[in-house]
């Protein structure tokens, strides 16, 4: 049987009663249509997993019992930083969804020059809450027990100042390099990977990226989409670095 597991902002420790907000409950009693009594998993992002059950329901609204929870998920061998260009339509929500499932650390949103939207403050706003949903969600999918951090949506110009402050290996995706991620030897524990957008980045961004400290690197000789290309960069990674590896 499928776990059930949702995300709440509360605190959260055993023994512990309390009810849920109106966005779970809705989902919990209108789409999986749950009673009283059945059981669900409820994680805040601590790092651990929070066993309860549901112990009455209205037509809006549940109360839980927490009864038991996990141990704490340890940090990842392999902290992946993800400088991501925004993407129009379900192509963005596609590559965090999956990039979260895969084990990334933190997406930042990259406006870019070939980025082909153009967002208001108010959308800039909405797409980010957006977005921290659509990671949200990948974590109960996934069995995630921390969030991966949604940043706010920068110029490439901030985000490589930021990293180029940071001690980790930076790595940007360029189908054109001549080097490929097995070649690079360890990576470090920490890495900031960049991506472009739908059209990749200019010379010039890619320029500025290489003085920032980024080294172009390949997945091989295919051009991946913009939605494509995180999952194999990162699968790539977790495989040889990260948490895709068996113990020694």
């Amino acid at each position: 049987m499928r776990e059930t597991r949702i995300y709440t902002q509360l605190p959260l420790q055993t023994g512990a009663e309390f009810e849920l907000d109106s966005a779970s409950a809705h989902h919990l009693l209108q789409v999986l249509r749950m009673k009283p009594g059945a059981a669900l998993t409820l994680f805040n992002g601590d790092g651990r997993d929070y066993y309860g059950f549901m112990i009455e329901s209205g037509r809006r609204s549940i109360k839980v019992a927490i009864s038991d929870r996990s141990g704490e998920e340890q940090p990842p061998t392999l902290s992946i930083n993800l400088g991501l260009g925004v993407s129009k339509g379900e192509r963005m929500d596609f590559a965090i969804q999956k990039s979260v499932e895969l084990g990334v650390t933190g997406i930042t949103p990259l406006l870019t020059e070939h980025s082909v939207i153009r967002l208001s403050a108010q959308r800039r706003e909405n797409r980010q809450e957006h977005w921290k949903r659509v990671a949200t969600a990948a974590c109960e999918q996934s069995g995630r027990r921390r969030l991966p951090s949604i940043g706010d949506i920068l110029g490439l110009h901030e985000w490589l100042k930021i990293t180029h402050q940071s001690d980790s290996t930076s790595l940007l995706l360029d189908h054109r390099a001549g080097t490929t991620l097995d070649r690079l030897g360890c990576a470090g524990a920490t890495v900031n990977l960049l991506i472009g957008p739908e059209g990749g980045l200019s010379p010039q961004e890619r320029e500025l990226a290489h003085a920032a400290g980024f080294k172009a690197v390949s997945l091989g000789p295919r051009v991946l989409r913009t939605e494509t290309a995180p999952l194999a960069a990162i699968a790539a990674l977790q495989m040889l670095w990260g948490d895709f590896r068996g113990g020694d």
